[in-house]
């Protein structure tokens, strides 16, 4: 796993240029946030076979990308969200979107969003419990914390402006909170955002790993 942003750059441009290992890096590092994410708009059964098509978006598109590794995870999460919305078109559903948001670009959130989440956060039961949330606060609590965006770029994934998402991430954890105080079962530890998240699933059907994402990626070059 990558440690920081600027090890995460370094393989984000080597990728860029080719480098199937720095790849796998790069997929290591981005893809069980990525999942978090995709999970929130598309539920369990159906998270694993999006996340996969959106990596093979991502590895036949990359050499056009240019950034760092929070552009790059910004990204990453425009494409992954893309390919969710296709599929619930796809199934003939439409994601519930929690209120209007006009109301939610008075103001940005008066206290740290990301400090607040790496509490509420802190044990599987609250990540659970995100799917409770209405859609726009959970999709801007899982793109600032668990994905790891900041307010800019999570709103260019979301089509909004960066006080309404800080607001909708602030409306979120302030809403996990209540629900983490009402349950008997949920009990705060010392854990990180990333330890937190669900283990993953074995696929059920397709699946793309890093390696057979990095033989997409080659044959894709080889094809262009």
């Amino acid at each position: 796993m990558l440690g920081d942003d600027a090890e995460l750059t370094a393989a984000v441009r080597a990728a860029r240029d080719g480098d199937e290992t720095a790849f796998r890096a790069v997929y290591r590092a981005v893809h069980p946030r990525l999942l978090g994410y995709v999970r929130t708009l598309v539920g369990e059964p159906d998270a694993e076979d999006v996340a996969s098509e959106a990596w093979l978006q991502i590895a036949r598109d990359l050499e056009r990308f240019t950034g760092d590794a929070d552009r790059f995870r910004g990204w990453a999460a425009r494409i992954a969200r893309n390919r969710a919305l296709d599929h619930i078109r796809m199934r003939g559903r439409r994601p519930a979107i929690g209120g209007d948001e006009t109301e939610l670009t008075g103001r940005a959130a008066e206290s740290d969003t990301a400090g607040e989440a790496m509490e509420a956060l802190a044990t599987d039961r609250a990540l659970s419990l995100i799917s409770r949330l209405p859609q726009d606060q959970a999709e801007a609590v899982v793109l600032r914390v668990v994905v790891g965006l900041d307010a800019k770029s999570a709103a260019e994934t979301l089509g909004k402006r960066p006080g309404a998402v800080r607001t909708a991430a602030h409306r979120g954890l302030k809403r996990l909170a209540e629900l983490l105080g009402a349950d008997p079962e949920a009990h705060p530890e010392p854990a990180g955002v990333l330890d937190a998240l669900p283990p993953q699933r074995q696929p059920r059907r397709r699946t793309v790993t890093s390696a057979s994402v990095t033989q997409m990626r080659t044959r894709t070059q080889k094809d262009m």
